[in-house]
């Protein structure tokens, strides 16, 4: 293995506010282990999940084997199976105990969650793993993005949590 291109992000960065960490990781560096060498892609597309209320996080219904990751420490892959087909990954954020994380929509080329993770060779062995090299797959700083790159919509495919929340401005752009 070839040494680590930039250090990790620290547990610190996603331990604040679902949507702050969601909108900060546009631009960030997706940085995973392919063959043998260190590939990178920027981060352009997350939505965030956010805690017990929001009925479109997966932890809105309680604690249960699936979800519990997501009261777990941040920083943590959250990577899990949609459709029985395509693995989707997330980086749980805020305290432990509060249900929440980012998905990671889009990065580089690969402009769809699935998409992306079967780019980068991601699945549920990096379930409940931290974001570090040593497992592989983690999130490296970049320069801020400034808000005028940044665009904000409802997020995609959760009409199942009900008009107030499938319709709420969690999902960011980069343009």
């Amino acid at each position: 293995m070839t040494d680590i291109p930039a250090p990790p992000l620290p547990v610190s960065f996603y331990d604040r506010p679902t949507l702050t960490v969601a909108r900060e990781l546009l631009g960030k560096r997706l940085i995973y282990l392919q063959d043998g060498q260190w590939q990178e892609l920027e981060i352009n597309e997350t939505e965030a999940y956010d805690g017990p209320e929001d009925k479109a996080c997966h932890a809105h219904k309680g604690r249960t084997k699936r979800t519990e990751v997501l009261f777990g420490p941040p920083g943590n892959w959250y990577v899990y199976l949609c459709y029985g087909i395509h693995w989707l990954t997330n980086i749980v954020t805020g305290p432990v105990d509060y249900p929440a994380a980012v998905l990671l929509r889009g990065a580089g080329t690969y402009d769809g969650p699935g998409k992306l993770t079967k780019a980068i060779g991601m699945s549920g062995t990096t379930h409940r793993q931290p974001s570090t090299p040593s497992c592989g797959f983690y999130v490296a700083d970049a320069p801020p993005i400034s808000n005028d790159r940044i665009r904000r919509t409802a997020r995609i495919g959760v009409d199942y949590a009900g008009p107030v929340w499938s319709n709420k401005p969690f999902r960011f752009l980069l343009t």
